[in-house]
């Protein structure tokens, strides 16, 4: 089946197609992929990643479906509810 494993950096993004056998899961498939050779700085063990936007709690036993969409997920700089906050206090 075939599937797609997704990263993006500010300066550079990609989405690689990968043909993996019915059953594999999200890890194996970015495993697959070999997405880590072209991010170098990638640990898969401890990236969190999602199918389509939704995020996956347990991306070794997550099984794909044809077509889904494996995106691997940076950690976040701030808290989305901290900037905000920042934000407001910069506006006062």
């Amino acid at each position: 089946m075939e599937v797609e494993v997704a990263y993006a950096r500010p300066d550079k993004q990609q989405i690689v197609p990968v043909t993996v056998p019915e059953g594999t899961t999200a890890l194996e498939a970015a495993r697959l992929s070999g997405i880590v050779d072209m991010f170098p700085e990638l640990d898969l063990g401890a990236t969190d990643m999602g199918v389509f936007g939704k995020v996956i709690k347990d991306p070794a036993a997550h099984e794909l479906r044809q077509g889904d969409r494996v995106e691997l997920y940076r950690p976040l700089k701030i808290d989305p509810k901290q900037a905000r906050l920042n934000r407001a206090k910069k506006k006062a």
